[in-house]
């Protein structure tokens, strides 16, 4: 279908808006020009009425449970959730599925199992563990085959509390690293040392710890710095792209500001919990914002957002991963509660609030941690992440309008939330994805139905 949108409030540099009118045809932007330049086309027109509007949102990490956890998430909800929030593109991670996305084949079974259900585009993450590599060395040829298959990145741990997807050792992390950079693939580190979180976890339980703090304190900043140097140090050794996911520590970010500045491949991402709450908040609030890693002190949220505003954040991600509520999140110990909370859906309404809004961020930052800057690390930029011709038109008409957070309104199967309460400062009215309305605030309803998303692939696309 061809359309023609008229009137729309469009980011320029800075903070500097200007009205446009664009043209979509077969799912993609033709062109844009300003507004009333233009007469009729003789096509379906649509009046945004001098609406903001923004590239469609790409969430580089979500954990959407499918198959095998959907009672936290299915990727009917979770999808669902992200077209309500503006979300036009994610991509969802190896670990929390079975099987695990450790092979081709495995891949083409998620795939089989969740393509019908979504409702916006989605990557998926590869994965690489320990169960894999000790093995033997065939774990070359299925890091080969996921990447065949398109995957947006590699992802691995340094500390997992998960059997079937075990943390590699520093040694494993080298070699992984040596063959995503053949493949010519980022790797994504969750980064805590294993070593340091095992030990201190026995030492707080055996002391009888059972609290908030104690969680906390099992997996301090210090857990983040050490594996970041670890990570810091592969990458220098392998010249590998390394990626260190869902930041929470401040002095571990320097260490990466400082590395990229030596010229080394590594980057890094946050995540709103991060920038929202501290410790003081996860005493209050209990499991609803149990995360790993968890959320730290004043200074290091400080930090981030300093990391956030000046770049040595790449870019904003959610790490939704939603325990079924109330459940898993209230087991009576914070140490068995599910670490994980859901995010997808607010974002950008979020993000626009306490950046734009509260006069952390320009709109042009904004666009580029939500937008630009994960779609180009998922090799995804030449369709995602930009009002641009020949890109996918995906794009969000923001409301600016004040409103209150309530869980019972998300769209994501298990509807808890830390900012359960919160004011924001902006709601999405209408997601768009590749020219067909998903999402309309109007009755609160997608306007196209499961199974319209698309899986998109890393790489270039040649246009016809």
């Amino acid at each position: 279908m061809t359309r023609l949108f008229r009137n729309a409030c469009v980011p320029e540099s800075g903070d500097a808006t200007h009205l446009v009118d664009f043209l979509v045809e077969d799912g993609h932007f033709v062109w844009f020009r300003a507004a009333g330049d233009t007469g009729s086309q003789g096509v379906r027109e649509v009046d945004l009425e001098g609406r903001l509007v923004l590239p469609g949102v790409v969430d580089a990490h979500v954990h959407f449970d499918d198959p095998g956890y959907t009672w936290r998430e299915t990727f009917a909800t979770g999808t669902l959730a992200a077209a309500a929030g503006g979300v036009t593109c994610v991509a969802d991670m190896p670990c929390t599925s079975l099987p695990p996305v450790v092979s081709h084949d495995a891949f083409q079974e998620k795939l089989l199992a969740v393509a019908r259900k979504a409702h916006v585009d989605f990557l998926f993450w590869g994965g690489m563990c320990a169960n894999i590599m000790e093995r033997g060395p065939d774990w070359r040829q299925d890091l080969a085959g996921i990447k065949l298959a398109g995957v947006g990145a590699i992802k691995c741990y340094l500390h997992s509390g998960m059997d079937s997807f075990r943390s590699v050792s520093r040694e494993q992390l080298r070699e992984l690293a040596l063959a995503c950079r053949e493949l010519d693939l980022p790797l994504g580190v969750h980064a805590e040392d294993h070593g340091f979180v095992t030990r201190r976890e026995a030492e707080l339980r055996q002391a009888g710890r059972d609290d908030a703090d104690a969680f906390v304190d099992s997996r301090p900043a210090e857990a983040e710095v050490r594996a970041v140097e670890t990570v810091i140090q592969v990458a220098r050794e392998s010249g590998a792209r390394l990626h260190v996911v869902h930041l929470g520590s401040g002095e571990a970010l320097g260490l990466i500001e400082q590395a990229v500045r030596e010229g080394v491949a590594v980057s890094a991402e946050t995540c709103p919990h991060y920038l929202e709450f501290t410790r003081a908040d996860f005493a209050l609030l209990g499991s609803k914002l149990k995360t790993a890693p968890p959320v730290k002190d004043e200074t290091d949220r400080q930090r981030l957002w300093r990391g956030v505003r000046g770049g040595g954040i790449a870019f904003l991600a959610t790490d939704h991963a939603a325990g079924e509520w109330p459940r898993e999140k209230e087991t009576g110990s914070f140490w068995t509660d599910y670490g994980g909370i859901p995010g997808v859906e607010l974002l950008l309404p979020w993000a626009y609030t306490r950046g734009v809004a509260e006069g952390r961020l320009t709109l042009e930052r904004l666009v580029e941690l939500l937008c630009a800057a994960p779609a180009r690390f998922l090799g995804v930029d030449d369709r995602k992440g930009a009002l641009s011709p020949g890109h996918d038109a995906d794009f969000v008409v923001l409301e600016v309008e004040d409103w209150t957070v309530r869980a019972e309104d998300l769209h994501n199967l298990n509807r808890y939330t830390p900012l359960e309460g919160c004011r924001l400062a902006a709601f999405v009215s209408q997601t768009w994805l590749r020219g067909e309305p998903v999402w309309d605030a109007t009755g609160g309803h997608v306007t196209a139905g499961a199974g319209h998303g698309r899986l998109v692939r890393r790489g270039r696309t040649p246009r016809g």
